[in-house]
Order: C-alpha cells, then sequence, then structure tokens
C-alpha cells in the first residue's frame, strides 16, 4: 500500500543518509551542497541523537546564488575556507533539493578540486529515496572513487552495515568476524566516531573510523559482507574491484535463525568445525530467552514504524517469541518489505500508525512516535531516528544472539510494566 500523503512524517532524507555515512570515515568533513537552514537542521538532529558534536560544513547556497551560480564559486568557496582552518583528510560532497533541481554539475567541479583535495562526491536529493538510499548511494560512490582494484586477496573482511545500526552493532559485529581470525573494516565505520567515547570532540571533523588509506586497500579483501537489503548493491560495487572476492549478504541478524545462518556462513568461509565458546555461550542465553519472554511477548501485538531494514530486523527477533506485527510501516518502498510477516505493509508515516494503535499494542519507532502512545496509552519502545528522550542510542544492540537477547528483555519488561500502570 502506497501513501500519496504526508501527514505526521517519518520518512528522512537521503543528504542525512549521506551526511551518517561520511561522519564513519576519520578526519572526513562532509560538506552539504545547498541552503545554511538544511546543514543546520541535520548538525541539530544528529547532536540531538548521539549528544555528541557533529562535523558538517555547507556551500550556503541562497536565492540569488542559486540562479547566478553553476555551484562551481560556492563548492571552492566552501573548501577554500574548510581547508584555512582544518586539514581533512577527505571532503564528502553531497546535494541536495535545491542544487540537484539547478542542475549544478558536482562532478566537474570535483575533479578540478581533487588535484588539491581528496574528494567525494554523490547525488543526494531529498525529493526522492529517503535515509537508506542516501547512505547507500555514498557508499558506492566511496567505493567507485576511492578504492583501488586489486588482484590478490588478504586475510581481511570488509563489512558494510545497512544505516539503522548503531555503533555499538557494528563494533560487536566486527568483534565476532574477528573471532574467526579475520582483520575487519568497515565501511563506514561509525562504531568509533559515534559510538560516545571521552575524547576530543571539537566536531571540527569526524572523529575516529575507516582512513581513506583503509578504504583505499579494500579491494584486496578476502569477502565483503553486507547486512541490510539497502546495501547490496555496496557489496556487489566491491566485488567489481577484485574478481577473487566473495560477497556474503544477510537482509539481517537479528534473532535465532538468522545469527546460525550468520555464523553457519563465517564457520564455511573461515573453514572452521565449531564457533567461539562465547557465541556459543550467547546462543544458549538466547534460547532461554525465547522461553523467558513467550509467557509475555507471546500474542503480544506489535506496530512498527521504523526504517526497511530495521523493521525486518526488529520483526525477525520478535515473532521468534511468539509476537505478531499486527503492522509494518515503512517511509520508504523496499522489496525487502515482502518478507515482514504481517498482512499490514504500509509505505507512510506515524499518521497510518494510528490505525492499528489500542491499549494493548506496543509500537515500536522513533522519538516522534511518544504522543501516540500518550494519546492511545500504548507501551513504547523507541528505536531508529530520532530519539531525543533517552540517553545510550549509540550503545543500543538489538543485532546476533546477544543484541536479541536484550531487545527480548527489553519489549518484555517494556510491556510488563506497562500493564501495572
Amino acid at each position: 500500500m502506497l501513501k500519496p500523503l504526508e501527514v505526521n512524517p517519518l520518512k528522512l532524507s537521503q543528504p542525512m543518509g549521506a551526511l551518517l555515512a561520511f561522519l564513519g570515515i576519520k578526519n572526513c568533513m562532509p560538506l552539504m551542497h545547498g541552503a545554511q537552514g538544511c546543514a543546520s537542521f541535520a548538525k541539530v538532529f544528529f547532536t540531538r541523537h548521539f549528544n555528541d558534536p557533529i562535523a558538517i560544513q555547507t556551500t550556503a547556497v541562497n536565492d540569488i546564488t542559486a540562479v547566478i551560480d553553476g555551484g562551481d564559486y560556492s563548492i571552492s568557496e566552501a573548501v577554500k575556507n574548510i581547508t584555512s582552518k582544518v586539514t581533512p583528510e577527505l571532503i564528502g560532497l553531497f546535494t541536495t533539493g535545491l542544487t540537484e533541481t539547478k542542475g549544478d554539475d558536482i562532478r566537474g567541479v570535483a575533479s578540478i578540486l581533487q588535484p588539491q583535495h581528496a574528494m567525494v562526491y554523490v547525488h543526494t536529493p531529498d525529493f526522492e529515496g529517503g535515509l537508506e538510499s542516501g547512505y547507500a548511494k555514498t557508499i558506492e560512490a566511496i567505493i567507485e572513487q576511492l578504492v583501488e582494484p586489486q588482484e590478490q586477496i588478504e586475510q581481511k573482511i570488509t563489512l558494510i552495515p545497512h544505516v539503522s545500526m548503531t555503533p555499538l552493532e557494528v563494533e560487536r559485529v566486527k568483534e565476532q568476524i574477528e573471532l574467526f581470525g579475520w582483520s575487519v573494516f568497515a565501511l563506514p565505520d561509525i562504531s568509533e566516531s559515534l559510538d560516545g567515547h571521552l575524547g576530543q570532540k571539537q566536531g571540527a571533523l569526524s572523529n575516529n573510523g575507516i582512513s581513506v588509506a583503509q578504504i583505499q586497500e579494500l579491494g584486496s579483501s578476502h569477502a565483503v559482507i553486507t547486512i541490510g537489503s539497502s546495501v547490496y548493491g555496496c557489496g556487489e560495487k566491491l566485488c567489481t574491484k577484485n574478481q577473487k572476492m566473495q560477497h556474503l549478504h544477510f537482509d539481517t541478524i537479528g534473532g535465532l535463525k538468522a545469527s546460525d545462518l550468520f555464523y553457519g556462513k563465517l564457520m564455511s568461509l573461515s573453514h572452521v568445525s565449531q564457533p567461539h565458546a562465547s557465541i556459543m555461550r550467547w546462543r544458549k542465553r538466547l534460547q532461554d530467552a525465547l522461553l523467558d519472554t513467550h509467557f509475555i511477548l507471546g500474542g503480544c501485538k506489535v506496530v512498527l514504524a521504523c526504517e526497511p531494514d530495521q523493521i525486518l530486523s526488529l520483526s525477525s527477533i520478535l515473532t521468534e517469541a511468539g509476537v505478531e506485527i499486527k503492522a509494518a510501516i515503512s517511509p520508504t518502498k523496499s522489496d525487502m518489505l515482502a518478507n515482514i510477516p504481517s498482512n499490514h505493509i504500509i509505505i507512510g508515516d506515524l499518521d497510518d500508525a494510528e490505525e492499528f494503535l489500542d491499549d494493548h499494542t506496543l509500537l515500536i519507532t522513533n522519538f516522534h512516535g511518544e504522543r501516540l502512545a500518550k494519546k492511545y496509552h500504548n507501551a513504547l519502545l523507541m528505536r531508529g531516528f530520532p530519539n531525543y528522550e533517552t540517553l545510550g542510542n549509540q550503545l543500543k544492540d538489538d543485532t546476533l544472539y546477544q543484541g536479541s537477547v536484550q531487545l527480548l528483555f527489553e519489549a518484555a519488561n517494556c510491556m510488563q510494566a506497562h500493564h501495572h500502570i
């Protein structure tokens, strides 16, 4: 079902997805080619969500320059101003609806500036797509413009997580792969740049993440692992850099079955017959958690309103405990939505969620679902962007055995507390 009008928006724009991708690269300066207000909104949005300074600059296009400037001057001036104060290893140039409508030639401008400054450019108009597509487009652009073709492979794996994976989830997945003897590089790597660690937090440039030099060498990876339907094409793009590279794709790694599949393929890739003891320990804990929470979550009705990849991940975990997905509301189209076990799959907004809410329903969505939860007396579990109410968004984990355990207990406790009110 496709909704022609947004009443209570759920969708986030492509430029915001691009910004999040560039923030996972060390010493990168994201440069938004658009109006100053667009960059200010994105900066405040992610600063409040992560509770950390967010690095972003803008070309500050206005109504006059939008008409008389082809983009060359505003971009080159912005780069000049940036590099006079800091020395970024990479400038990530991405567009907005205004400059895309104008038809600015960012490829041409980038080709002029690239001899002096390392730069990646990507088209991310905000009048199409959403957070997932902007993020995926940016990763593909980074791979195409930075990764060098290779003929040999090394004992390393490239991990490409979907946009809704938190810094802690990226870190945990990297650690699990490392248990099988691999060096792991995430593209992008927000586990080091947006994880909330105490350090130098000026926000002038992105803090930590994968370096440009490491990105350039990703073509020698033995395999690329993509998590989430939205980034499948990114893995295919990286494989064009080396014919010997393998591509392992997972639509989700949430829940018992999906986690079993993930570890099974890693064991096959690594030629091992038994996973690390800690992995087996967490599998047993998940089995026990499914039994413990089934008495509360079994038959519980849930409304999900998140990005498509996150909807599949959350639903995969919860349905294993007997939860019924009453409705799934996605801001954008995705082929993956056909895999959601629900009779009501809607491309829409939070206004659509109201039709399915009642006192016995658990609503899982972002901070803007709080008003609906109070109106319809729902239990509310916050996931996705933004979350302004609680701290520690960067350290939430809903992946693999351990994260699935934590989500099940959080959901069960949420429903129990709601029933006691």
